[in-house]
């Protein structure tokens, strides 16, 4: 019989594997409700929060997954090793369970509340499936599918409120993915230096020269999109306002900001880490959305 004591230590260890602070990530189902005027509407709301539910379930059976597969070079690395699985507090029998049924789950009440987010649920799950059996392996290719699994939240939000999607928010979604999967990339690198390759062994095919020069890429065309998107009068109209550009001092003192935190301070191994790790950058992230929204409602 299995005591009261193993099955908390049991469920305790499943809900750190699936790393709910990394559930920050998912808050992008929510840019389609916002930009398209929805956001204080109930039922819009409430797809968009059902949604939100739907790609943390999911993103945590890909967790457990992804920390299963990677358990042995976890356990050489300074800060995955104390993940429940690669230090034993997780049996991987209990992983395998709780994947199945979290993925099972919310595939199945994706297609109770919509099919085509059931489908971009799907999507995103065999990605991901791929990416830790594959495509991890693959330079540049592992970093631009970690991209994809962004762009396909804001697919899915957009679908939930019935919204057509903007191809500037898709964009704007994409390079800054880049921006940020590159920035852990080099995090990893230096941190573990001369062990990067035996962890990972895809590191052995960057340099933090390499890395520098895609993340300086993505930074500009990041910049530049998003500028453009807000002085576009196309967006202007659409959005009914032409005031958006003021929010881009924020873009880049957030950007800014973050490259500080990546080369000075050796950080940016996890951007929600980073994000509420940092007094500045955060308050600077929650500015930038009180602007936006005050400037997309308030008339």
């Amino acid at each position: 019989m299995i005591s009261s004591t193993t099955v908390r230590s049991t469920i305790l260890a499943i809900i750190r594997s699936v790393r709910p602070a990394q559930w920050l990530k998912n808050v992008l189902v929510f840019a389609p409700l916002i930009f398209a005027h929805q956001a204080l509407e109930p039922h819009a709301l409430l797809r968009s929060l059902a949604v939100f539910a739907l790609f943390c379930l999911t993103s945590g059976a890909v967790y457990l997954v992804n920390d299963l597969l990677d358990c042995a070079s976890d356990r050489e690395h300074p800060v995955k090793c104390r993940r429940p699985i690669a230090s034993g507090g997780l049996s991987p029998a209990a992983a395998i369970a709780a994947a199945a049924l979290l993925g099972a789950g919310a595939l199945s009440a994706a297609v109770l509340l919509d099919r085509r987010v059931a489908l971009v649920l799907g999507i995103y799950l065999l990605i991901n499936l791929l990416y830790s059996r594959v495509l991890k392996h693959l330079v540049i290719l592992d970093v631009m599918t970690i991209a994809a699994g962004f762009v396909l939240r804001v697919v899915a939000g957009g679908i939930a409120v019935g919204v057509p999607l903007s191809s500037w928010l898709l964009l704007c979604t994409s390079l800054l993915a880049l921006f940020l999967g590159f920035g852990k990339r080099r995090h990893e690198l230096v941190l573990l230096e001369i062990n990067a390759s035996t962890h990972r062994p895809i590191l052995a095919e960057y340099s933090p020269y390499f890395l520098d020069q895609l993340i300086a890429v993505v930074t500009t065309s990041t910049l530049v999109t998003y500028a453009l998107y807000t002085m576009d009068p196309i967006v202007h109209q659409k959005l009914g306002t032409p005031y958006l550009p003021l929010t881009i001092p924020f873009v880049l003192y957030g950007i800014f900001r973050y490259l500080y935190l990546v080369h000075q301070k050796q950080e940016g191994g996890d951007p929600s880490q980073v994000i509420f790790g940092d007094r500045a950058l955060l308050v600077n992230v929650l500015l930038w959305i009180a602007t936006a929204f005050f400037i997309l409602y308030y008339r």
